[in-house]
């Protein structure tokens, strides 16, 4: 029987102070790609978004598979953006259909595409669903590093905690965005795609996942 673990509005704590001052002491990718592991503190010493992926995907050893995620305006509750994994044999079938080859890569990538509206809100809050294979998940965790071409914008540091074997669950993060000047705002809707994340999550203080997206702001209502 599966168990659901509600972790609703769970924000671990904010980290623009520990990033700004990692900046001081800042650490190379190609540095980071040499590594036999990775840690919380090494990728809070990137000065900017990767360009590749720090680790495989083979390096999720815990199965934790991601089924859906949505976002919504808190103050307004409405949803801004929601997605959800096809069912198990949906993409296989098509796969099998089309005869390519699969990409490794495929579903470690999001492109998002808000309208300029996004950027005024305050408050966002992400829920995500996953699921965990036959091993235990301990101290579960995510650092999420936003930029703006090389401009740091943010730093999101959320915990999951502990995570049981063969459990699917749910849990919201509250994403409280900073106030930007209208000047980067400007830029960031006239030059889409150049924002950019990256999602590293953690178990027990290594790197077991990288996930990565980029952001347009110039879309219109309904499109």
């Amino acid at each position: 029987m599966s168990v659901l673990n509600d972790h609703s509005s769970h924000l671990k704590k904010n980290l623009d102070m520990l990033s700004k001052g990692s900046a001081e002491n800042p650490i190379k990718e190609s540095e980071l790609s040499s590594m036999p592991t990775i840690n919380t503190a090494h990728v809070l010493r990137l000065g900017r978004v990767t360009e590749d992926y720090l680790c495989p995907p083979e390096a999720n050893v815990y199965g934790i598979d991601f089924t859906r995620f949505k976002i919504r305006d808190i103050d307004s509750k409405t949803t801004l953006f929601e997605i959800a994994k096809p069912p198990p044999g949906a993409t296989d079938e098509e796969t099998e259909e089309d005869g390519e080859d699969v990409d490794p890569n495929a579903g470690r990538f999001v492109r998002y595409q808000f309208t300029p509206q996004f950027l005024k809100l305050r408050t966002v809050g992400a829920t995500v669903e996953f699921s965990v294979g036959s091993r235990p998940v301990k101290n579960f965790r995510m650092i999420e590093r936003h930029f703006f071409r090389d401009q740091h914008l943010k730093t999101f540091d959320f915990d999951f905690g502990f995570c049981i074997p063969n459990s699917k669950n749910t849990c919201e993060h509250i994403y409280e965005f900073p106030k930007l000047d209208q000047a980067t705002i400007d830029l960031m809707i006239e030059n889409p795609f150049e924002t950019r994340s990256d999602s590293f999550y953690f178990v027990d203080d290594e790197l077991i996942m990288h996930n990565k997206a980029d952001y347009a702001y110039n879309g219109t209502v309904g499109r």
